[in-house]
């Protein structure tokens, strides 16, 4: 019996099981597993549930399963922060997960109801896919992660990304496996069509790959990794002694060139840039004449922001900036300033309460190595904010703190992304983590150089050169969003028109 005769023979609650288990499948196409095969079969299994459902309610039921299926596996890390003070917030985790899951799932819901609306072709499930995605990306605050697309990052398809961002990425695993239930089905013409689209691009890929090495007059930039567990990072019996590491990593004799920049993670140190001289002049000392970039926080007013600052010798702070792309509920949280107009200040950033927003992206000057856009851990999985430059510049700068990632999932799918942004870009990305994984990425988004998870240490590293300005660079999600539009607009006309499938 061939797979659409399997999938019709099953009962309603056996094809809700079967989509779950086919979204959570699709899961281990992302990073660390990164099993891109994996993600191609769960959509054409997906596509093929949606396409054989009786109607569109019970395709949105069966992509509200499948969606919920993928989230779960592929946001699991998102239990941790839960588990960093576990007897106070542990229990919360499960909820956390399941309903953060289950709300993402209602994407694929809706993206497989209008599919089975329009008569379950593949034309309108790649649009709709493209364009839940893009939605993910940019409604409320946005949520980018684990695009489907994001399976590809690590296939010469990531070049593809400099012209049509991740929703081009997207688009390409959705065609492939539209096209495998396709020909699952025998319909041999535009099944292998669909097939032969992402082949035929990833064949062209590897010859168009640009190289973007390190020459030999290239700046070094030293990684410093302290690798503080997040539940050991604020406690004052052992924060010193991070501190102290990193002093230590920053001073060590270098093994080459002598460092030009040095690079510590987000809130590297536990006391704010008001109160914090004692420990940059401490700093300032152990670079010597190196500029030093390191994430702290500082206060302004009752205001608190999460920093980003560069140092300079005899301490000098001579450039600031302050994330503006903060995690809503974990940085912030929502409303909260509008509240205090009511009275009620005990969620208001401008009470304390909270990270306040920075003004938002800027470039800043790092002397002999160029302009670097800072970005401060979640800033770097949107597309949008690493594109929102008024100067284009040399390199993408980003500080992060992935010890609430856990272990397992989370810094590597983090790592996964500032890959993908370089790509998009043009642009080499120096990357330093508190635990890893800190990173150097060239402008086509190849780790050169690495310090792995869970690890102490420091490396020098020489800093590759920015590419040209990518297609992407100049367009952003736009043009691939209006194709995906005029996509759905053309399944719809044609869908009005005729009622044959293909």
């Amino acid at each position: 019996m061939r797979a659409p005769g399997i999938v019709q023979a099953l009962g309603p609650r056996a094809q809700l099981a079967l989509a779950a288990l086919a979204g959570a499948l699709g899961a281990l196409g992302q990073a660390p597993v990164g099993v891109w095969p994996a993600t191609v079969l769960s959509l054409a299994v997906v596509f093929g549930l949606g396409r054989l459902a009786p109607g569109w309610r019970r395709a949105g039921w069966l992509g509200l399963a499948a969606g919920t299926g993928y989230y779960m596996l592929a946001l699991f890390w998102i239990v941790e922060p839960f588990f960093v003070d576990a007897a106070r917030h542990g229990w919360m985790a499960p909820f956390a997960l399941f309903f953060l899951a289950l709300g993402l799932g209602l994407f694929w819901g809706g993206a497989l109801a209008i599919t089975r609306a329009l008569g379950g072709r593949a034309a309108p499930f790649i649009a709709m896919v493209m364009l839940i995605e893009a939605a993910r990306t940019y409604l409320l605050t946005g949520f980018p992660w684990a695009q489907v697309g994001h399976a590809l990052i690590d296939t010469p398809l990531l070049h593809w990304s400099s012209w049509g961002g991740s929703l081009a990425l997207t688009g390409l695993v959705v065609s492939g496996g539209a096209g495998l239930w396709l020909l699952a089905e025998r319909r041999w013409a535009p099944g292998g069509a669909l097939l032969a689209l992402p082949a035929v691009l990833w064949a062209a890929a590897i010859p168009l790959t640009p190289e973007a090495p390190a020459g030999p007059d290239a700046a070094t930039v030293r990684l410093v990794q302290p690798n503080a567990p997040q539940h050991e990072k604020w406690d004052p019996e052992k924060a010193l002694g991070f501190f102290e590491r990193q002093i230590d990593y920053t001073a060590a004799p270098p093994e080459g060139p002598a460092p030009d920049l040095i690079v510590w993670p987000e809130t590297a140190i536990p006391w704010v840039l008001e109160r914090a001289r004692p420990a940059l002049d401490a700093i300032s000392d152990a670079a010597g004449d190196t500029p030093v970039v390191l994430g702290l926080q500082r206060f302004e007013g009752r205001r608190y922001y999460n920093s980003l600052i560069r140092l300079d010798r005899g301490g000098a702070v001579s450039a600031l900036y302050d994330k503006h792309h903060l995690v809503p509920f974990g940085e912030y949280m929502p409303l909260g300033d509008f509240l205090a107009n009511f009275g009620i200040y005990g969620l208001a950033s401008n009470e304390g309460n909270g990270y306040s927003f920075g003004p938002g992206p800027q470039v800043i000057d790092l002397g002999k190595l160029g302009l670097a856009l800072p970005l401060i851990c979640y800033e770097g999985v949107f597309p949008q904010d690493v594109g929102a430059y008024d100067r284009r510049p040399d390199m993408l700068l980003l500080i992060t703190n992935d010890a609430w990632f856990g272990n397992i999932l989370g810094p590597y799918q983090h790592l996964a992304q500032a890959r993908l942004r370089s790509a998009e870009q043009g642009l080499p990305m120096i990357r330093v983590a508190n635990t890893g994984v800190s990173a150097m990425i060239d402008a086509t988004g190849r780790v050169t150089t690495s310090l792995p998870l869970g690890e102490a240490g420091w490396t020098d590293t020489p800093l590759p050169p920015p590419l040209p300005p990518t297609p992407y660079a100049r367009t952003g999600d736009w043009p691939i969003t209006g194709f995906a539009l005029f996509l759905l607009v053309l399944s719809l006309l044609y869908h009005k028109r005729t009622n044959r499938s293909f």
